[in-house]
């Protein structure tokens, strides 16, 4: 028996049957944002009728007829005033828009899981911020956390991420124990692995808590916009500094809040100490560094004591004096430091005695970059040599009016190994890695305004300028550019940055650089050269 075809309607397949479906959704709401006035209106005349029918049922019978009386007396007036239908009219259409608008209620209050987060902190604050004497404490077990609370933001994980407090005078705020131990346990209490701000208002006794966002890691060396004497260390919080930069992250250009380190002769703080882990980044802030002292026009000495040969990159480029790995080259250059910084001196002090100004030489910044300076200091006294540090007293102490720059940069574990002259005359200070609160308290002077993490990326801590406020900051990325595991973006970044080859065979160090002005050379020459 033969099989009958299907109807054309059904053998058309699923194609036909969804895209009607498609026209029809389609159709409604296009019908339904063309029609959505004349719903508001008809649900509002609803709302209004349901209304009059209310309030016509709870009128008294006695008093139905006067109201009805009075409604025809209204009717009447407004049809023999000019244009009285089609102000009616308007009036109603008005009211019934209004009343049958979408009145969805905002979400108002904390949600039930934010309200016990916020009950359970209240709870832990409670030890901390109420005494027995109180009479009326505003903080106590089984209290309102609403009177303490009065303006909190949570994320999407439901956990804090804005909280103000206030807490009573008699709380002793004013004592840094005191606060450490409050900032301590809300850190724990909101939520681990964020760094968060904490804003003490003493006079008002009310704390601001605030969890900020993560640093920029993706700006790479590049040559920043900077004055002479200008240094970018690395980047911060917008309101940290009142000034912003033009970088480029990646391809997308940004302005970016810097930490400037400004050094020369007017500079209160003329030499810079940066401690960290291995790995930190304390070599690439110092590559930073030197890269831009070069882009400046200065002469750059460096003594690498890891030896572990990351600033070969620099070696034999214009402007680059020397690069010394082992315990005689790094002496040799410290002692012909010591013996420039001395001649700069002198040239100077001579040329304003006689009125002219100081030699072109002597006004050329020198920047002299130590990296773990204690290990060769070690491995000479182990040979009976002399401390290499004992030479970075002259430029310590006199490099400011010559233009010399030290930048030391050292880990937390060889820090016994570093002389007075260096802590006192480094008033620069940045700490790079993860750190407790002490550790960086021990090397800035004063503990950072936020909670440091335990997991920091490469470049990232706190900086401190003299007596000026702790920033936090992110260096900029600068690797070594031999080396293969580097982001190859960064390590092109850095190449670009680089000077050029001398073009022939160059004495680092020579007889020349030692010379005095001729008009003031009172001396006998003085030849040093490096090994």
């Amino acid at each position: 028996m033969a099989r009958r075809p299907l109807p054309r309607i059904l053998s058309s397949g699923t194609m036909s049957l969804a895209r009607g479906r498609d026209l029809a959704r389609t159709a409604a709401d296009s019908a339904t944002d063309v029609l959505h006035p004349l719903l508001v209106i008809g649900r509002g005349l609803r709302i209004l009728a349901a209304a009059g029918r209310r309030r016509w049922s709870q009128t008294p019978k006695d008093k139905r007829g006067p109201a009805l009386f009075l409604g025809a007396a209204c009717v009447l007036v407004v049809a023999l005033v000019p244009y009285g239908p089609l102000l009616a009219l308007i009036t109603l259409m008005a009211a019934a828009a209004w009343h049958g608008r979408d009145r969805t209620p905002a979400k108002t209050g904390p949600s039930d899981a934010e309200t016990e987060r916020l009950g359970s902190l209240y709870e832990a604050l409670v030890p901390y911020f109420s005494i027995p004497e109180d009479p009326s404490p505003l903080f106590a077990h089984g209290g309102d956390w609403d009177k303490a609370f009065s303006g909190y933001e949570f994320d999407e994980a439901g956990r804090i991420t804005r909280l103000h407090i206030r807490y009573p005078a008699y709380f002793t705020d004013g004592e840094a124990t005191s606060r450490a131990r409050i900032e301590s346990l809300l850190h724990a209490k909101s939520g681990r692995g964020r760094e968060y701000l904490f804003d003490w208002d003493e006079e008002g006794n009310q704390l601001d808590l605030r969890v900020l966002a993560a640093l920029p890691t993706g700006i790479a060396a590049q040559p920043f916009v900077t004055s002479p004497g200008e240094t970018v260390l690395g980047f911060t919080d917008a309101g940290g500094v009142q000034r912003t930069l033009p970088v480029l992250e990646g391809d997308e250009p940004r302005d970016v809040p810097p930490v400037i380190w400004r050094t020369g002769p007017r500079s209160a703080e003329p030499h810079l100490l940066a401690v960290g882990q291995p790995g930190s980044g304390t070599s690439t802030l110092l590559r930073s560094v030197a890269l831009q002292a070069l882009r400046q026009g200065g002469d750059v000495l460096i003594v690498d004591g890891g030896g572990s040969g990351e600033y070969s990159c620099l070696s034999g480029r214009v402007g680059v004096l020397a690069v010394e790995c082992g315990p005689t080259g790094a002496q040799a250059t410290l002692e012909w430091a010591a013996q420039e910084t001395e001649r700069r001196l002198i040239a100077t002090h001579r040329a304003r005695e006689v009125g002219r100004p100081a030699p072109e030489d002597t006004r050329r910044p020198l920047w002299i970059l130590l990296d773990q300076p204690s290990v060769l200091a070690h491995l000479a006294v182990a040979e009976g040599g002399p401390d290499p540090l004992a030479q970075l007293q002259v430029p310590l102490r006199h490099g400011r009016p010559a233009h010399v720059t030290v930048v030391v940069a050292e880990q937390f574990g060889h820090l016994e190994l570093l002389n007075d002259a260096v802590w006192q005359h480094t008033r620069a200070r940045v700490v790079l890695g993860p750190a407790a609160v002490q550790q960086v308290a021990d090397v800035l002077g004063l503990p950072p305004h936020t909670t440091p993490t335990a997991q920091v990326p490469p470049g990232r801590g706190y900086a401190r300028l003299g007596t000026g406020p702790v920033h936090r900051l992110q260096v900029p990325a600068t690797p070594d550019p031999y080396d293969e595991a580097a982001h190859p973006a960064y390590r092109q970044a850095v190449l670009e940055l680089l000077p050029e080859r001398h073009p022939g065979p160059h004495r680092l160090l020579s007889a020349k650089s030692l010379r005095a002005p001729a008009a003031l050379d009172a001396q006998p020459e003085v030849a040093a050269e490096a090994p």
